[in-house]
C-alpha cells in the first residue's frame, strides 16, 4: 500500500507566532534547523512548590522590551529538566515544557527549552523537531510567511 504523502508547507527563515494558552501573539520567532528542540526566551527561572507540596516551574517568558511581557510569572506544573547542547556545543541542564504553538493557523504541542536568550536577537527559537511535526521545509530568503497567509486569508474573508 502506497503511504500517503501530505503536502510541505514552507516556512520562512524568521516567522511570527503565537502561544495562544500563554497569551502571546505575534512573537518574533528564527528558524533554526540546526537545533532540534525548540526554545524560548525567559528568566527568572525557579522551582517552587504549590499548596499540595507539588513542584511548580516559575519564570518569566519574554522580557519588558517585548510588546506583550506583563511582568507576570507563568507557572507550569508539567517540566522536566534535560541536558540541551546549545549552540557553541557546550551542554546545559535546561527545563522543558509543552506548550501550543500557532503557525499558518495551525496549533502544533510541542516541547520548548527554557533559557536566557535576552542576547539573542530573536525571543524563539523553531527547531527540526517542531519543522518535522508541522510538516515544513524552509526557505531562507522568505520570512513571516505565516503571518502574511493570515492577514491575506482574513482579507479575502472581508
Amino acid at each position: 500500500m502506497k503511504k500517503q504523502r501530505i503536502p510541505k508547507r514552507i516556512v520562512g527563515r524568521l516567522e511570527l507566532v503565537d502561544f495562544p494558552e500563554l497569551q502571546l501573539w505575534g512573537v518574533e520567532a528564527k528558524v533554526d534547523t540546526g537545533a532540534y528542540t525548540s526554545a524560548i526566551h525567559c528568566s527568572d527561572i525557579h522551582v517552587v512548590t504549590d499548596s499540595n507540596q507539588q513542584p511548580l516551574l516559575r519564570v518569566l517568558l519574554l522580557d519588558p522590551s517585548h510588546p506583550h511581557f506583563d511582568g507576570t510569572p507563568m507557572e507550569f506544573s508539567e517540566f522536566s529538566l534535560r541536558d540541551i547542547k546549545s549552540s557553541n556545543g557546550e551542554v546545559q541542564q535546561r527545563y522543558v515544557i509543552q506548550a501550543v504553538l500557532r503557525i499558518f493557523e495551525q496549533d502544533l504541542y510541542t516541547e520548548f527549552s527554557l533559557s536566557d536568550r535576552s542576547d539573542m536577537k530573536y525571543p524563539v527559537l523553531l527547531g527540526r523537531r517542531l519543522m518535522r511535526q508541522g510538516n515544513f521545509v524552509v526557505d531562507v530568503a522568505r520570512r513571516n510567511l505565516s503571518h502574511k497567509a493570515q492577514v491575506a486569508a482574513k482579507a479575502s474573508r472581508a
